[in-house]
């Protein structure tokens, strides 16, 4: 296991940090593990802390008054969210869940905002993080209305190869028919069928918990 010193150094945001930066951004960051199915926070929660998964995956999601579920991004390793209401200091709008067993850095409210007003980097690298989530959100309420079962399992897939919210340089992602199916929200069975068909027409390339995308661009507009 990685120390918290790793985790924050190696974080995407901390290239462009200085050096006094990265040291006060260690000393205001903690680990927490969440075992599969708990939740980091419910809605209308206040989780005064900006949240980095270190191993695992998690799914940010709400219901509304009628009932429907909908489920707004998954973050898996490397990706941070959250900025927007510790920005705000208000309680969460959505919910958080693990969908398997994770591990979490955890950066305090107070260092966060010391980094947001004295850090040019840090500012820099959450205007971009903020400008990419407000797009994949409205996106996802594209996908919940107008399209099918199967480019919503492709659309959902493809955001975890987003290098501002998921930078891990990678072309495969580590992540079940489950997993990708609550995230989409279709079932497994669903999720399977789909994940068959854009396999046989080229766009991905499926092992065992594991995912293999050979053409991203096509996931990122796939429409059936």
């Amino acid at each position: 296991m990685g120390t918290k010193e790793d985790i924050v150094g190696n974080a995407i945001w901390a290239e462009e940090l200085t050096a006094e930066e990265l040291d006060r951004a260690r000393r205001g960051t903690i680990e927490k593990t969440f075992a599969k199915g708990s939740y980091i926070c419910h809605r209308g929660d206040k989780l005064d802390y900006w949240t980095g998964v270190v191993d695992g995956l998690a799914k940010i999601s709400a219901v509304s008054s009628d009932g429907k579920a909908m489920t707004f991004a998954g973050a898996t390793s490397g990706s941070w969210f959250g900025e927007g209401s510790v920005l705000k200091g208000e309680a969460r709008q959505y919910d958080l869940v693990v969908l398997r067993d994770t591990r979490l850095a955890m950066m305090n409210r107070a260092t966060f905002m010391w980094l947001y007003e004295n850090s040019r980097g840090f500012s820099r690298f959450l205007v971009r993080q903020l400008n990419e989530r407000m797009g994949q959100f409205i996106a996802t309420i594209e996908y919940d209305r107008i399209l099918s079962p199967r480019a919503r399992v492709a659309r959902n897939l493809s955001w975890f190869f987003n290098p501002v919210l998921y930078p891990t340089g990678k072309s495969d992602i580590e992540i079940s028919q489950e997993e990708l199916g609550l995230l989409a929200g279709v079932s497994r069975a669903v999720a399977n069928r789909a994940l068959q068909d854009l396999e046989e027409e080229g766009l991905l390339q499926c092992e065992h918990g594991r995912i293999k995308v050979i053409k991203l661009e096509r996931l990122k507009r796939y429409e059936p």
